[in-house]
């Protein structure tokens, strides 16, 4: 199935519509649907789509020499080939009409070929730029594609005409993929899933999101059991140094020396080294409290592991690998992961609450337009949602609640309270507050909000968009 992805389909269709020469270069995470976007765009379009592999250079430039041929020909010479990538990339600037080349997979190209980036430049400048052809480079190493493609060292740059770094789907989007679900079911899924479609794809909403869980992500025959250790082997050196960073986040260890000295892989120094390529990779982020104005210098700042899957792997399967090896499934699903799936769903619960503080901004449906949206915390307490705009002096306090009881007036006022300790000085005294809840709302709290203004947001409200 094919969900979501209009905006990213939109921005492809304006730039076909141009007529003139396009490079475009579309990068993301292996498994966010960067194929399926890109063939899905040229379904009704002449094309050629060639993807690379970890093949020899000699039989890349056999293969896309003989889809260049073919675009034009019936049949393909036995054999055929360009005698060299310049002469294939000359070629396309005889095809008639108006072409779509992708060219899936670049960074094999150029693991295979360095020079590949500088060959396709100089044919850029030479006879492709004033062509009518619609050149699309798309990959998977994130950090390759923006050094090799887009940086500023690299040969391509200021060529290309358009970019875009695919994303994970967020919540909204994800529950589309499980419609018998309820609301509650579709949050699990997302908060175990995260947005990849392919990861998606494995679970069925004909059953509940913990079955789902038994057969693909703890059964080792499962689709999703070694995912992210297929993931990590084969982006990364050293993975074993990295599995144990994030195996060391992903039990609570947030802060450069917990993690350092969770992981045992050195200093400080040499774990903020393999933190700065996971950051790279967007495996993990560094955040800061959303007061911080300068969050590059600030000293609050504490590491996540950005997509809730490899959350969910790294606690509940890596941990537990051995058993699992054994046949341990149903023990590891109802010792640790059932009893404590509330608490990880809650962690994701937060951030899909700050995902719709932003689609509140986008529709005018705050107060105030935020500068930024986050969560800020101290020794003192923590606020799950912190929406801020320096320059209407305005904020937005939030509080999240994945509990099988409604939320009451009790829980606003502890909202309420906190608002002193996020704002000591008075920078923002425009405050509204908003509650996200599982299981809804007391009375008196409906009331109560009513009459003050309080967001409240309901489970199935979130999922709706």
């Amino acid at each position: 199935m094919f969900i979501n992805r209009e905006s990213e389909l939109a921005q492809l269709e304006r730039q076909y519509r141009s007529g003139k020469a396009e490079l475009f270069v579309l990068y993301g995470r292996r498994r966010v649907g960067k194929t399926e976007l890109l063939q899905t765009f040229c379904a009704d379009k002449p094309h050629i789509f060639f993807i690379a592999t970890l093949s020899s250079d000699a039989e890349q430039l056999a293969i896309f020499s003989q889809a260049i041929w073919g675009y034009t020909h019936a049949d393909i010479p036995e054999g055929f080939t360009f005698p060299s990538w310049e002469s294939a990339f000359r070629a396309l600037a005889d095809l008639p009409g108006r072409p779509i080349v992708v060219m899936d997979e670049f960074t094999y190209l150029i693991s295979g070929n360095n020079a590949v980036p500088s060959i396709l430049q100089k044919v850029w400048d030479a006879h492709l730029r004033n062509t009518s052809v619609f050149l699309i480079l798309c990959g998977s190493y994130i950090g390759m594609m923006e050094r090799e493609v887009l940086g500023y060292q690299a040969p391509l740059y200021g060529r290309r005409t358009a970019s875009q770094l695919l994303a994970p789907l967020k919540l909204v989007a994800a529950a589309r993929f499980f419609p018998g679900y309820t609301p509650t079911q579709q949050i699990e899924a997302w908060a175990v899933l995260g947005g990849m479609p392919y990861y998606l794809c494995a679970f069925s909403d004909q059953v509940d999101v913990f079955a789902n869980i038994r057969e693909q992500v703890l059964n080792e025959r499962g689709l999703l059991y070694n995912e992210p250790q297929l993931l990590v082997m084969e982006e990364l050196r050293e993975p074993r140094n990295y599995f144990s960073i994030l195996h060391g986040i992903a039990q609570g260890n947030t802060r450069l020396n917990e993690i350092a000295q969770a992981a045992g892989v050195g200093e400080s120094s040499t774990t903020a080294r393999y933190l700065d390529v996971l950051q790279q990779m967007r495996f993990v982020e560094r955040t800061v409290p959303a007061t911080e104005k300068r969050p590059q210098k600030s000293k609050k700042g504490i590491y996540r592991i950005v997509d809730p899957f490899l959350r969910f792997w790294f606690r509940y399967v890596h941990s537990h690998r051995a058993a699992l090896d054994l046949g341990l499934a149903d023990a590891i699903l109802e010792r640790e992961v059932r009893p404590t799936l509330d608490q990880f769903v809650g962690y994701a619960f937060e951030e899909a609450a700050r995902e719709h503080v932003a689609r509140l901004a986008v529709s005018d449906a705050l107060p105030f337009l935020p500068e930024r949206i986050g969560s800020w915390w101290d020794r003192e307490g923590e606020v799950d949602v912190l929406a801020l705009s320096d320059v209407e002096g305005a904020m937005l306090l939030g509080e999240c609640k994945w509990a099988a009881r409604p939320v009451g007036t009790n829980i606003l006022d502890d909202l309420k309270r906190k608002a002193s300790l996020v704002d000591p000085k008075g920078q923002w005294p425009r405050v509204t507050y908003a509650l996200w809840a599982k299981s809804g709302f007391t009375p008196a709290l409906q009331e109560q909000a009513a009459a003050e203004g309080v967001l409240l947001i309901t489970a199935e409200e979130l999922v709706a968009g």
